[in-house]
């Protein structure tokens, strides 16, 4: 009898280790699951690398872009370029990611080029190259088009030269009452380029943008929405609102049915884009750079005075 009951406690006791044994890993399995889940995503922030521009994040399904260059005006050099097409394919890798939200700065989306880099450029007697920015941001835009997840762009303030294209990379976009678009290449010496005179033709037809490019005047939002690149206009402190709200319902749609149609909008609209890219735009607006008008234009933007074009 006394051995049976010393048996018994042995058991007993050797069950109460492995029970205990069992919650432990449970608890262990439990945790190390989180851990791994936060150690994945971190890996996946560290895989953007550093991003002095751009601030990146992603939550409840929706990524958010933001252009964050306030010294600059978000001005779209090559970095900027380079940031973003690294967000936007780190949007397009995480699963988690539904919908994408690009925004600017509140005082303004992007002015565009950097006027005072080529005006320096000039003055030192350089050659002033355009060609690599311009392949940069143009694929920018045709990634933006060819990605399987929907993207709204928030616009408050100005979008001009590259900024214009940027926006209209996007499938929705929401303009501030204070917004505008701005193709003033043409004061310049030269003609649009990061794509924006494919994608505006594509989206207001030939006339109109022929019309805008010509001219270079600014289009403000109301404006826009009536030439149907706008999809609404809003109050600007309700910007950031409007743009979430419509990211949440799009996010809690159907994502295979949005990435065909994606497919479908591009195959049918813009399957040419990279090749009108290389044989068109870098070639045209390189012509356009070697100008003396060109150099004109940049001298009277900075000197704040009316340009005298000589026509070569």
């Amino acid at each position: 009898i006394l051995l049976k009951n010393v048996f018994y406690i042995i058991r007993c006791g050797v069950i109460h280790y492995i029970c205990k044994a069992k919650v432990q890993v449970s608890v262990t399995l439990v945790a190390s699951t989180g851990c791994n889940k936060r150690k994945r995503r971190y890996a996946n922030m560290q895989h953007l690398g550093k991003l002095e521009k751009i601030i990146y994040s992603a939550q409840d399904g929706i990524a958010t872009i933001i252009m964050n260059d306030p010294s600059n005006l978000n001005a779209i050099d090559e970095q900027m370029a380079d940031e973003l097409l690294t967000a936007f394919q780190r949007a397009v890798q995480d699963a988690e990611v539904k919908v994408v939200v690009l925004k600017g700065l509140e005082k303004a989306f992007s002015a565009g080029g950097d006027i005072r880099y080529f005006y320096q450029r000039i003055q030192a007697g350089g050659e002033v190259s355009i060609d690599e920015l311009i392949a940069k941001v143009g694929v920018l835009a045709d990634h933006m088009k060819r990605m399987g997840k929907l993207i709204v762009v928030a616009v408050s303030g100005p979008a001009a030269g590259a900024g214009v294209s940027l926006a209209l990379g996007g499938d929705f976009l929401i303009c501030a009452d204070n917004a505008k678009f701005i193709l003033a290449f043409v004061n310049l010496g030269l003609v649009p380029d990061t794509g924006a005179t494919y994608l505006l033709s594509k989206s207001v037809g030939v006339a109109r943008a022929l019309a805008l490019a010509a001219t270079g005047r600014p289009v403000n939002a109301l404006e826009a929405q009536s030439l149907g690149l706008a999809h609404m206009v809003v109050p600007k402190a309700e910007l950031d609102e409007a743009a979430m709200k419509l990211a949440r319902e799009l996010a809690a749609g159907p994502l295979v049915a949005y990435s065909n149609l994606k497919r479908q909008i591009y195959d049918a609209n813009f399957r040419d884009y990279r090749r009108w890219l290389q044989e068109t735009e870098i070639p045209t607006q390189h012509a356009c750079g070697q100008s003396e008008d060109f150099k004109e234009g940049v001298k009277a933007f900075i000197e704040k005075r009316t340009p005298k074009f000589s026509g070569c």
